[in-house]
Parts: structure tokens; sequence; C-alpha cells
């Protein structure tokens, strides 16, 4: 894999302190039956839309730590990067950290949310595009993942990572990233 240079990328962390950690970790061992919170060697990048207008909207949706209105759990939900319609990067939390952005592959993968209502809106949307594809191809290098390991939300049950121990969330996932727009994606990549 070819190293890429870092794309700028505004910090803008979300409340991420002891409270969150702990509960990443209980998350992790009740779903993964790992004892950390940490994000050790990744292997998957999911995709994802906000389905909301702003970025603010987004970071407003994150920073809560509070139980998620659809699966109750917490930590609250969160994405590693949110990417703005503007092209800008947005980091709202350290790479150290697991986030919980898609059910089964939390411990493994890091999360990029794009601002928009639509995978179509996101893929007809050149800045936002070229800034996407940058920090993916960035993080591709930096941890070695394979293009066929960028996935969308809606790819995640398909994921050779995914494991899931909570019985009523093995099915679980997103219609965010189907599978047809992935496919146009992973092309650029």
């Amino acid at each position: 894999m070819i190293a890429a240079d870092a794309p700028p990328i505004l910090h803008d962390p979300i409340p991420f302190g002891a409270r969150r950690k702990a509960e990443m970790r209980a998350y992790a061992r009740r779903h993964y039956g790992l004892d950390t919170a940490l994000l050790k060697n990744p292997k998957v990048i999911v995709e994802h839309v906000t389905v909301t207008q702003t970025y603010r909207a987004t970071w407003n949706t994150f920073a809560p730590d509070v139980p998620d209105a659809e699966l109750h759990e917490l930590p609250g939900t969160c994405a590693h990067f949110v990417i703005d319609r503007a092209g800008k990067i947005h980091q709202l939390v350290s790479l150290r950290y697991m986030c919980r952005h898609t059910v089964g592959l939390n411990y493994t993968a890091i999360g990029i949310e794009h601002v928009g209502m639509s995978d179509a809106q996101v893929l007809g949307d050149d800045k936002q595009m070229r800034a996407s594809l940058r920090l993916t191809r960035w993080l591709q290098a930096k941890f070695g993942i394979a293009t066929n390991n960028v996935i969308g939300h809606a790819e995640s049950l398909s994921s050779p990572y995914h494991r899931e121990r909570v019985k009523r969330l093995r099915r679980q996932t997103h219609g965010d990233w189907v599978h047809r727009d992935m496919e146009i994606y992973r092309s650029k990549l």
C-alpha cells in the first residue's frame, strides 16, 4: 500500500472522558468479549451518511453521552470523523478509542460520517468526495486496511470481521452506503 499524506483535519472532539471510556469498555465486553475501550489494529473503515443537513447538528448528536434512541445503549453513538458539505474533515474521537457507529464492527472499525441526506448526495458532491477519499486513503495506508474492507454501513453484516455476542443484534445494520454506491466509492480509491 502506497503511503498517503495526512489530509487537513480539524480537531473538534466530543466529550470522551473517563465515564464514556468506561462505558465503551463495558460495551466491548458485552458485545465482543474484549476488556478494553481501545481500538487496536483497526481492519475496517465504515462509511456513513448523517441524515442531517449540517456538521453542527451531527456534532450535537454525538456529543451527549446518552443512550441512543434505536438500541438504548451506552456509551452514546459517535464516529471518529465527520466530513462536512464544504469538504472539511473534523475529528471527533481519537483513533486510540472505539466508537459506537456500527454494530458488530466497533471493535475493529474506524467510522467516517458524511454530512448529507443520502449516499447519492455525497457521491455527487465533489468537495466532500475529494476529502472523503483523501481521508480514507490516508487511513488505509496508516493502518494497512485493504480496499475491500472499506465498507458502507449497509454492508456491515457481510464483513469477515463482523462479530456480535448480543443475539438480538446479530443481524442489525443500517441502510446508508448500499453496496452499489460503495462499489462506486471503492472504484475511486
